[in-house]
């Protein structure tokens, strides 16, 4: 059997800048604070008020699942609960 040489194209590396893309399994993170929901991140938020808020709204909704703030500046995970329903 005869053997074929693959000649494999020449990279041209003068100055060439890449962009940084992001996907579905990869999101840019930009706040401090983050909702997880049942451990994985949903959003990201700069104040911790708005990261609360939107967490909340979450655990009124579905009050069955785990959410959390998690602080990326002190390392700490706040636990949400649901109000109490009269």
């Amino acid at each position: 059997m005869a053997t074929r040489q693959i000649k494999m194209p020449v990279k041209d590396n003068s100055e060439q800048e890449v962009d940084e893309v992001f996907s579905q399994r990869k999101r840019p993170e930009q706040g401090r604070f983050l909702l997880q929901v049942d451990r994985q991140t949903k959003g990201s938020y700069a104040t911790s008020e708005d990261a609360q808020a939107a967490a909340l709204v979450i655990k009124k909704n579905y009050p069955i699942v785990h959410v959390s703030v998690y602080d990326r500046v002190d390392n700490s995970n706040t636990l949400v609960e649901a109000p109490a329903t009269p």
